[in-house]
């Protein structure tokens, strides 16, 4: 900040008074744009550098929203990650992104961290947590929020991850196939991946099929996960004829792998994904996948946490809808 610039000055440079000046670094969503534009012509001119501590201390926030996440490595994840950032930050937030690499005490001290740092609210994503998380954010007396997922015990926004696996089940089971296997994340520590193997074993119990364990491969969510999956699942004594997959780099990896063994997908094999990854479309055959709005998801986060702050009343729980695209990569079984 060039010496002597004060809040007055951008104030008197702005043609405004010094309480539109600090609404407009506080809450600039609140501010009109045509003002908003006149204290940020005048902040750029002067060179002032508003002071975050001073602000924090005068308003009782730091401006900055916290969010947990179980992995930086999972494009998924950044979709929806990215979509909450930029959302705060048009409304004058920042936020700062933690991963625990989906180890609940790691996630608990990255909580506590941020709790300690000041930050007005919380997003964190998943139901499974350590269980001095949730006596931990429920004393915290600020803003959290669950994503991907839902959970009575706090305000939730995210998708039945049962109902979406059972979709994918269905349309494999309506092309014909009777012996299905599946390749899902590791369940331990990822209620996401538990509840899509409960929909997949409940939607093949309720047509009739028994689950053999060998039917269910646990793998690293990666496209070697899915090499390795359909590997393990092609040793079965009834080797699957379609397959579902937790999400569409092990579906990717899958196919990739079956092509290596000289099976034709979807002519030997169907196989189904989860997410509609971009890489899911651009391969051939493309794969058939249940596509997640999972932009829309931190959009609708970042709008929550906003709201709730600004003292508005929100939903205890809101789940997302999803869809089937079919591409090339399932079939009707003909043999």
């Amino acid at each position: 900040m060039k010496k002597g610039v004060r809040l007055e000055d951008v104030a008197q440079t702005a043609g405004v008074s010094t309480a539109t000046v600090s609404r407009a670094l506080s809450l600039p969503h609140r501010v009109r744009p045509a003002t908003l534009a006149l204290v940020r012509n005048a902040i750029q001119a002067l060179g002032y550098v508003p002071d975050a501590a001073g602000r924090a201390l005068a308003s009782g926030r730091t401006k900055t929203v916290g969010c947990v996440i179980p992995t930086l490595d999972h494009a998924i994840f950044a979709s929806s990650t990215h979509a909450l950032q930029t959302t705060l930050a048009a409304a004058g937030f920042q936020l700062l992104v933690a991963s625990h690499e989906y180890d609940p005490r790691v996630e608990l001290d990255l909580v506590q961290s941020l709790q300690q740092r000041g930050v007005d609210a919380l997003v964190l994503v998943g139901t499974d947590h350590h269980p001095n998380f949730w006596k931990l954010v429920g004393q915290w007396g600020k803003p959290t929020l669950l994503t991907w997922s839902c959970d009575d015990r706090l305000p939730s926004v995210g998708f039945d991850n049962q109902a979406i696996a059972a979709l994918g089940t269905r349309h494999l089971l309506d092309l014909g196939h009777e012996q299905l296997g599946m390749i899902t994340g590791y369940t331990v520590h990822n209620d996401r991946a538990r509840a899509r193997v409960d929909g997949f074993r409940a939607t093949l119990a309720q047509a009739g099929h028994r689950v053999a364990h060998e039917q269910v491969s646990e793998q690293a969510l990666k496209l070697g996960g899915g090499r390795i999956g359909l590997l393990e699942l092609l040793k079965a004594p009834k080797p699957p004829t379609a397959i579902l997959c937790g999400n569409d780099l092990l579906a990717v990896g899958a196919l990739l792998e079956a092509q290596r063994q000289g099976l034709r997908v979807p002519q030997d094999l169907s196989i189904c994904g989860i997410d509609n990854h971009d890489l899911a479309a651009e391969i051939i055959p493309g794969v058939t996948t249940i596509s997640l709005p999972t932009r829309e998801l931190g959009q609708i986060a970042a709008a929550l946490i906003l709201a709730t702050m600004g003292g508005a009343p929100i939903a205890q729980k809101s789940l997302l809808p999803f869809q089937l695209l079919v591409r090339g990569s399932t079939a009707r079984f003909t043999r």
